[in-house]
C-alpha cells in the first residue's frame, strides 16, 4: 500500500510543484526569451486553461482505456512537455508546451486518486491519502523557494529539467505496481457536456486572469466570464436530462460528498490565498527578499510533515465532524493572525504562526480528501474523483483571484497606487470569514460521518 501511495504522491508532488515554482522565475524567463514580462504570465494562464478544461474527462478516459495506461500516459505527457519547456527558445513555444503540461496534469491527479480509491481498502484509505497528500501540501509552499533558488544559482530551464527523472521513475513505478484492472463497459461519451464544461471552466479561468492581472480589455474579460456562466448554466440543465453526463451532479445528493464539497470550496478559497498573500506582504510590505519570504512560507511545509503522523490518531479519537469544524475555526484564527503581522514582530513569531497554518492546512486537506468518498460506491468512483478534482483546482484558483481582487479594491478605496499593510490585512481578514463559513457548513456532517474510514467509535 505504501509503495502505491508513494508512487501517486510522486506524481502529485511533481504536478503541484510545477504549478507554483514558475512564478518567481517569470522575470528571468521573459528576459531570456526577449519577451514582455507581462506577457510571460501567459505561461501560467495556458497551463490553467488546459488543466481545468481536461479535468472533467479524466474519469471517463480512465474507465475507457484503463487506469494504469492513462496514468502512465499522463506522466509521460507531463514529462515530455517539461522537456519541451526546458528547450523552448520563444515565448510562444513555451506557452504551447505549458498547455501540453496542463493536459498531462489534468489526468494525473484524479486518476492517481482513483487508483487509491479502487486499490486500497476503506480502513486503510486515510493512511494512504496521508502519504499522498503530505507532499502536495509541501510542494505549493516550497515552489517559490525552489524556483527562486534554481533561477538565481542555475537557470530557469532547470525548473523543468528536474521533472525528467521524477517522471521516468513515476512511469516505471506505475507500470510495475498498478494492475491492469478489468474495465467497466465504456459509456457513450458526453461530447456536448464536455464542450459545455470546457467552455464554462476555461472561459471563467481566462476571464478571471484577464480581469485580475489586467492582461486585456475589461470588456473581453467580462464577456468571457459571462460565456463561462452561460455554459455552466447550460450544463446544469443538460446534466439533468442526460443518462450519463460527463460530470455527474447527482453525486451531490450523497450527504458526505455534498457537505465535503461545499465546505471544501470555502476552505480552499480561504487557504488558497495564503501562498499569494503572504509572500506579497513580506516582500512589498516588509521589504524582504524573495528568498527570505520563501524561507518563512516554507515553514508551513515543514509542519505539514507532522500531520502524516497525527491524522489517523486524531480522526480516530475525535471523528471527522469535530476535527473539520475545529480545524476550520483554527484556519480562520491563523489567517487573522497573518492580518496582524507587522514589521516590528520578531521573526520567530512569523515562523510560529506559519507553522501553525501548515499543520491546520494539511490536516484539513487530509480530512476533506477522504471524507468526500466515504459513502461513494465503487461504480461511481471515477465520476466522483473527476468532480472532486475540478472543484479542488477551481477553488484554489479562485482563492488567488479573489485575494488579488480584494487587494485592488482596498487600494482603490484608499486612493493608493501601491499595496500597503492595511490592504493585505483586509485580504487576510476576508479570507478568515470564508474559513468560518466552511466551519458552519461542517456542522451539517452527521456525528458519525466517515466512521468506517477513521475507525472512530460512537455511543
Amino acid at each position: 500500500m505504501r509503495l502505491l501511495a508513494l508512487m501517486v504522491a510522486t506524481a502529485f508532488f511533481m504536478e503541484q510543484l510545477d504549478s507554483t515554482v514558475l512564478v518567481t522565475a517569470l522575470p528571468d524567463i521573459a528576459q531570456s526569451l526577449g519577451a514582455d514580462p507581462l506577457r510571460a504570465n501567459l505561461t501560467l494562464t495556458a497551463y490553467l486553461v488546459s488543466l481545468t478544461a481536461f479535468l472533467p474527462v479524466s474519469g471517463r478516459v480512465a474507465d475507457r482505456f484503463g487506469m494504469r495506461n492513462v496514468f502512465c500516459a499522463a506522466i509521460a505527457i507531463f514529462t515530455v512537455a517539461s522537456l519541451l519547456c526546458s528547450l523552448a527558445t520563444t515565448l510562444g513555444g513555451l506557452v504551447a508546451a505549458r498547455f501540453m503540461q496542463g493536459i498531462g496534469a489534468a489526468m494525473m491527479s484524479p486518476v492517481g486518486r482513483l487508483l487509491l480509491l479502487r486499490s486500497v481498502p476503506k480502513a486503510q484509505f486515510v493512511s494512504a491519502m496521508a502519504w499522498v497528500l503530505t507532499p502536495t501540501m509541501i510542494a505549493p509552499i516550497a515552489g517559490p523557494l525552489v524556483g527562486g533558488f534554481l533561477t538565481t544559482y542555475a537557470s530557469w530551464r532547470w525548473i523543468f529539467f528536474i521533472n525528467l527523472p521524477i517522471g521516468i521513475l513515476g512511469i516505471a513505478m506505475a507500470w510495475w505496481l498498478v494492475r491492469d484492472e478489468v474495465r467497466p463497459a465504456p459509456r457513450r461519451f458526453d461530447w456536448f457536456g464536455a464542450l459545455l464544461c470546457g467552455t464554462a471552466l476555461s472561459g471563467t479561468v481566462i476571464g478571471l486572469e484577464l480581469l485580475v492581472h489586467g492582461l486585456g480589455p475589461q470588456s473581453l474579460a467580462f464577456l468571457l466570464l459571462l460565456a463561462g456562466l452561460a455554459a455552466a448554466t447550460g450544463y446544469f440543465f443538460h446534466a439533468r436530462r442526460h443518462h450519463a453526463p460527463l460530470v455527474d451532479l447527482t453525486l451531490l445528493r450523497i450527504p458526505t460528498f455534498a457537505i465535503a464539497t461545499w465546505s471544501g470550496i470555502f476552505f480552499r478559497i480561504a487557504i488558497g490565498s495564503f501562498p499569494f498573500l503572504l509572500p506579497m506582504m513580506l516582500q512589498l510590505g516588509f521589504g524582504m527578499s524573495a528568498f527570505e519570504s520563501g524561507l518563512i512560507t516554507f515553514a508551513g511545509g515543514v509542519s505539514a510533515l507532522a500531520v502524516k503522523l497525527t491524522t489517523i490518531p486524531m480522526l480516530r479519537r475525535f471523528g471527522y465532524r469535530n476535527i473539520m469544524i475545529v480545524n476550520s475555526i483554527a484556519c480562520a484564527a491563523f489567517l487573522a493572525l497573518c492580518a496582524a503581522f507587522r514589521p516590528a514582530w520578531p521573526i520567530a513569531a512569523f515562523y510560529a504562526v506559519v507553522l501553525l497554518g501548515g499543520f491546520v492546512r494539511s490536516l484539513q486537506f487530509n480530512a476533506l480528501g477522504t471524507i468526500a468518498f466515504a459513502d461513494v460506491s465503487s461504480a461511481r468512483m471515477s465520476d466522483s474523483t473527476s468532480l472532486h478534482s475540478v472543484v479542488q483546482q477551481f477553488s484554489a484558483m479562485l482563492g488567488i483571484s479573489l485575494a488579488a481582487a480584494l487587494l485592488a479594491l482596498s487600494m482603490n478605496a484608499r486612493g493608493a497606487h501601491a499595496a500597503g499593510l492595511i490592504d493585505f490585512s483586509v485580504g487576510f481578514l476576508s479570507m478568515a470569514l470564508l474559513a468560518m463559513v466552511s466551519a458552519a457548513l461542517g456542522l451539517r456532517f452527521a456525528r458519525d460521518a466517515g466512521a468506517e474510514l477513521s475507525g472512530a467509535r460512537y455511543r
